[in-house]
């Protein structure tokens, strides 16, 4: 079997297939690209991409005989009205050969992920699934939550649904375990007790009150509690606490008790009772009204680790089991799968889907629906919970397409609008200027696509807001223009919102005309006759007009949430740069000057200034610097 992991697992230059038609859509238009390309099909694994005129991605799909696979679209009356459409609009095909099916399989999730083509049920998720990381690259391990690559040596527990179950936990293994949370540059530079000693949440490592040989052992009981060897960990606590006290040792009895009631309380506050279930993800499908849910419980060691609720895209005229196939392999894109995956349904490619995530993590995955005892009764529980979350967001679609039905009555749109930008910067007297857009659209906040834009443009005065404004939308749209001038991407907004009032709106619709663009709706959010406080806002239109909205007004709610979001998008970035700028230091500007020898510099000369002011003398005889590089910081600071 082949490497998962190797870069030339899949190898386009070597078995890739590419037809190319005429621009114009139609069906037989795409029918003919499709043909033309059989005659060199093999009949062997692999995936096929369907493109458009402009060589865009509309489809990916695999299969065991592509031949016989591909050949199918070519029969046009027995296509589903939604792959009638893709057919018209197919004009190029791109065809990968893979070893087997399975590798097929994965090689289409891979794909569907880079391209997020508009025919595929598409996962819809914007954060990365948080773990718990017990890191080994330091004499005491640090415990800490961590998401995305997997940088750092020691051992991953998760996926946890989300960072609150994760904090819980580490809650957990601060009181059970007393290990240290800290960064090792905190840890370093200790030379007394935390607080988190104090209130026995930590064993302080750092100043040496454990040695490597206990805490060692520390975290063994705490990767056994995270492997779900609960019962073992409490008999190794219940017996040192029966050793205290025969030892007349009673406060650390009393420390040995407190834990051992924590990991009590622990055990008693699951949301299910998943004892004996071992490691499992259990998913549940819901359907209804065209809209389908997918419910998803984490078990790790019988322990509850949290659920979440998915809801894929592009799913109409799918077959349900198709969807959560395809669910399943883009989820595993990014998440290790456990040995047992129980589902609400039998997949007709159970099989192919188990080989190909066994293939993927290197051990046996069984896919299964359970029958009967705790199995079957928490795969009903994420039954129930898939139809009662579908149900909340069929209520919340509804209330949000009235919303917005009524936000395009307010500002006169021919239509609800599909995508809302709101705009607003932040900065402190000028310093650390930036502009900040968030989007929104029927299904709430896409968070994937909010933007920063960083002032730096010479002519931007510092603190001029409507310079700045001016910069951020000639920035924003002039490529807009250049990379989707027809506007069929879905990134031009049908509705712009500006923190602000007439003077930005004006600045703002100046920089438009100038672009050519008069028929984007903008408006400006102001607060109202007293400052806000009343709950009010003043919408500036660009004909001039300014409106206002009863206090109690549902549309008056939703606007004001846009207005919020954009400010908190914009103050928590204004603050990471003011941070990034706190820790700079004017050695960065040194070209060759890296992160050792710029340490090496300040521990020898103390600041930034000393060594702007050292001799040439002087910097050679800093360690770790030699004459080149002293030669070069002198030559920096002191050219004419």
């Amino acid at each position: 079997m082949s490497d998962p992991n190797s870069p030339n697992r899949f190898n386009e230059e070597t078995a890739t297939y590419t037809v190319r038609g005429a621009e114009t859509p139609d069906l037989e238009a795409g029918v003919a690209a499709i043909r033309n390309v059989l005659a060199t099909l093999p009949v062997r694994p692999g995936v096929y991409r369907m493109q458009d005129a402009r060589g865009d991605v509309l489809y990916v799909g695999k299969a065991r005989a592509l031949k016989n696979r591909v050949t199918n679209y070519t029969q046009v009356t027995r296509l589903s009205k939604r792959l009638q459409r893709m057919v018209a609009q197919t004009r190029s095909m791109t065809i990968v050969t893979t070893n087997n099916e399975a590798e097929a399989l994965l090689l289409e999730a891979q794909l569907i992920k880079r391209y997020r083509p508009p025919y595929n049920v598409l996962l819809r998720d914007d954060k990365s699934f948080p773990f718990i990381l017990l890191r080994q690259d330091h004499d005491f391990a640090r415990v800490q939550l961590h998401r995305g690559a997997r940088r750092y040596k020691g051992d991953y527990f998760g996926p946890f649904a989300g960072a609150g179950q994760v904090r819980q936990t580490l809650n957990a293994l601060q009181k059970l375990f007393l290990l240290r949370s800290c960064t090792d540059g905190f840890f370093s530079t200790r030379d007394r007790p935390c607080l988190l000693y104090q209130i026995r949440r930590c064993s302080a490592p750092c100043v040496g009150r454990i040695d490597t040989e206990g805490y060692a052992d520390l975290v063994s009981d705490a990767r056994n509690f995270l492997q779900g060897k609960k019962t073992q960990v409490q008999a190794k606590l219940g017996e040192q606490m029966e050793a205290a006290a025969a030892n007349l040792d009673f406060e650390l009895a009393a420390i040995l008790r407190d834990r051992l009631k924590a990991l009590t309380f622990i055990q008693g506050s699951q949301a299910i009772n998943a004892e004996g279930v071992g490691d499992v993800d259990i998913f549940a499908l819901a359907c209804k009204s065209g809209v389908m849910g997918v419910q998803a419980f984490f078990i790790r060691g019988g322990q509850n680790w949290g659920h979440r609720s998915f809801f894929p895209a592009h799913t109409n005229e799918v077959p349900e089991d198709e969807v959560l196939t395809q669910f399943l392999m883009q989820f595993y894109e990014e998440v290790p799968p456990p040995k047992t995956i129980f589902v609400d349904r039998n997949l007709e490619e159970a099989r192919l889907l188990s080989e190909a995530l066994a293939e993927r993590s290197g051990h046996k995955v069984a896919i299964g629906v359970p029958q009967r005892g705790p199995r079957r009764r928490l795969l009903e529980q994420a039954q129930r919970n898939a139809v009662e979350a579908l149900d909340r967001r069929l209520a919340e679609s509804t209330t949000q397409a009235k919303l917005l039905a009524e936000v395009a009555d307010l500002f006169e749109l021919p239509e609800p609008p599909n995508r809302i930008e709101v705009y607003d910067n932040s900065h402190i007297q000028g310093t650390n200027a930036l502009g900040a857009m968030v989007v929104a659209g029927p299904e709430g906040f896409r968070k994937n696509q909010y933007r920063k834009f960083n002032i730096k443009r010479p002519e931007t005065i510092a603190g001029d807001d409507y310079g700045m404004m001016r910069e951020v939308f000639g920035r924003r749209f002039a490529r807009a223009q250049a990379e989707d001038p027809d506007r069929t991407q879905g990134d031009w907004p049908d509705l712009v919102l500006i923190d602000g009032g007439r003077g930005q709106l004006n600045a703002v619709k100046g920089v438009l005309e100038d672009l050519g663009i008069e028929d984007v709706c903008l408006v400006g959010v102001a607060k109202g006759p007293h400052h806000g406080r009343d709950g009010r806002e003043v919408f500036h239109l660009m004909d001039g007009r300014e409106l206002t909205l009863p206090v109690n007004s549902p549309v008056l709610f939703y606007l004001q949430r846009l207005r919020d979001e954009v400010h908190r998008f914009a103050i928590g970035a204004h603050r990471d740069k003011r941070a990034k700028a706190i820790g700079a230091s004017p050695l960065d500007e040194v070209p060759g000057i890296g992160p050792a020898r710029k340490k090496a510099l300040l521990m020898h000369f103390g600041t930034g200034r000393a060594v702007r002011n050292a001799s040439l003398e002087d910097l050679k005889k800093a360690p770790g610097v030699s004459a080149a590089v002293a030669q070069q910081v002198y030559d920096f600071y002191h050219a004419r």
